[in-house]
This record gives structure tokens, sequence and C-alpha cells, in this order.
């Protein structure tokens, strides 16, 4: 009798060499076994870039498939990054979630599973699991520092938002810092908590002691060219930050653009849920001031329009980081993130 095997070892397959020099691209092959496909592959592309000696920097987007703006700007490096060019090890996923990017959708529509929630991930269970088990088990260990690239998909919008985990290490807090103001978004949030955060993509990394940043560049469902640019220039500051690229980072000033602002999202109150179901009407736009108790908005009830609508009031005062684009909400959906100032960045 055929015994299982005891080791988790991962069941999806690479033929990229990670230690070999130069450039290579290709794809990390997920079996899936279907009614159209009795041995079939969901190929999820990636690109090993690697010359001389450094530290091993890994990107990943796409891990939510209506989040477009990340991937856009990695499939620009994964073109145009040379081997030359670097001192390291540069490893880009711009679409962990390939299906659900292909899709359109925040979730995969294979198994339902949203990414960012299943980590460490298991070697012999869904397909969304599984992906997260090869990135625990495979890619972590080879990663000295990680960038995952976010936006707000299709039912948020953000102001371009780069996160710092606040550590208990303070000398390793301020240079996780250093990094993140090294990426140049509009703002930096010094991060305390949030629900699930063990079983997201970047705790993985986190865990496992590597250097990690999460950014979210705006949403909407868009392609905003601007925040594209931002990203661009972002993923290639932190290259540079590391020295994995030669120069200095470009900074906001240098590009144009204002100078990095510190926030905090300070506790759970700031994350504002819709009161009922209806139609939201907004008051306020992102990057807005905001006092406590302000009617930043209200529900209308379409079925009954001669009813008065239901305010919306800020439990926390500060600025609008975040909002709900679409009109449509359900009771507890999330239709905005109040964060607060912290301080200039200098």
């Amino acid at each position: 009798m055929v015994k299982w095997p005891m080791a988790q070892e991962t069941i999806i397959r690479c033929d990229l060499d990670f230690e070999a020099e130069g450039k290579q691209v290709g794809y990390l092959g997920v079996p899936k076994s279907t009614n159209d496909s009795a041995y079939g592959t969901v190929t999820i592309p990636i690109t090993v870039i690697k010359h001389s000696d450094g530290s091993t920097m890994t990107f990943t987007g796409g891990v939510h498939g209506d989040e477009y703006e990340g991937p856009v700007a990695l499939m620009k490096l994964a073109r145009m990054l040379r081997p030359e060019e670097i001192r390291g090890r540069v490893i880009i996923i711009p679409c962990l979630n390939i299906p659900a990017v292909l899709a359109g959708l925040r979730c995969s529509p294979i198994d339902g599973l949203n990414l960012n929630r299943v980590f460490p991930g298991r070697h012999d269970g869904s397909l969304t699991e599984t992906i997260a088990h090869y990135i625990t088990s495979e890619l972590v260990p080879l990663s000295d520092v990680h960038l995952d690239l976010h936006s707000g998909g299709t039912t948020l919008e953000y102001l371009p938002t780069i996160f710092v985990d606040r550590l208990e290490d303070q000398a390793a807090e301020k240079r996780n810092f250093e990094a993140a103001m090294a990426f140049g978004a509009e703002i930096t949030v010094l991060f305390d908590d949030y629900p699930d955060t063990g079983r997201f993509l970047t705790s993985a990394f986190m865990q496992a002691g590597v250097q990690n940043f999460s950014v979210e560049l705006g949403g909407a469902a868009k392609v905003n060219p601007a925040i594209v640019g931002l990203a661009e220039h972002g993923v290639r500051n932190m290259l540079k930050h590391y020295g994995i690229l030669s120069g200095d980072p470009v900074s906001p000033e240098d590009q144009g653009r204002s100078p990095t602002r510190l926030a905090n999202v300070k506790n759970a109150r700031c994350y504002v849920i819709a009161p009922d179901d209806g139609i939201y009407e907004p008051f306020i736009d992102l990057g807005d001031s905001i006092s406590r108790d302000q009617v930043i908005g209200q529900v209308h009830y379409p079925q009954h329009h001669d009813r008065e609508p239901l305010a919306v009031k800020a439990p926390e005062p500060g600025f609008l980081l975040c909002k709900r684009p679409l009109g449509n909400v359900h009771r507890g959906d999330n239709i905005a993130i109040i964060a607060q100032p912290a301080g200039d960045a200098g």
C-alpha cells in the first residue's frame, strides 16, 4: 500500500533556477483538474533577475484580481529591468492570483477564496491555498525584502499609501520606516493592527523576519496614469534604497509632487461602515479634513423615497484616507477609512 507523504512539499512546479545569473521569465504551474481539462495547469507568470551578490527583493501584485495599478507597474518593471543594472536578485510576480486577475474579481473564481486571507496556506488545499503555501515555503526563504502592491479594487479607493508596521524592535521599525519613506507614497501610515492580519501575505514574510511592506495605490477598478507612475518610481526607489539598483531614491519633491505625509489609523472605529442598505451619498472626498461627529454622508432609501436619509457621522477626527466609490451600499460595507496626521515626514 502506498503511504501518503508526510513532508509538506509544494505541488506547484517552477522550472526557473533562482540561483542562475541573468534574466528568466517563466511561470508557476498550479495543477487544476476540471471537466474541461483533466490534467490542466494554472500558469502564474514570474520573472527572476539575478546579477552578482546582493539582497533579494520580491515584488507581488494582483493578490486581488480587481486591483490594477500594481500589476501594471510590475509588468513594466519585469520587462524593463536588465541583469547588468542590478546587484542582487529581483523576483517579480505581477499577478499572483492570476485566475482572479483574468476574471476581474477580488477573490478567486475557482475556489471563491481571498488569497490575502489564507496564509500560510496548505500544500494539500484548494488552488488558492496551494498558491499561499508555495509563497510561504518556497519564496519567503529566498527573500530579504518583500513589497506587495495593492489598490482599493472595485469597492474602495485610496490615497496612494504605504504601510509601516509598528514593531517592538524599535531599530527594526526605524529601518522599515526609512525604506517606506524611500518609496515616496503620498501617505505613509504607521500601522498598529487590522483584523485578520495573521492571515495576510505580508504576515508570512513578517513571521520569517523578512522586511516587508504593503502599498495601496488608488482603486475604484481603474488604472490611474498618475498612480501607475508613482508606483513605477516607488518600486525603483525601493531597489535603490536596498542597493540593488545604483543611485539614490528620487523624492516626491524631485518628481514635482508634495512631500510624503505621515499618518496613523488609530483604532477600528476609523473603519466607518454603512449603517443600512441603500444609496450612499458622500459629502467629502479623499484627503478632506474631518472633525469628530461630522456628518460625512448619508444613506438614501430607494424604495421609500419619502423617508429621511440616514446620516453617517465620523466616529474619529482626521482626514479621509479611503472611500467607497460605489453608491450602492449594504449594512456593514466599509464606506470610509479615517486617518490621523502624525507630524512631518522630515
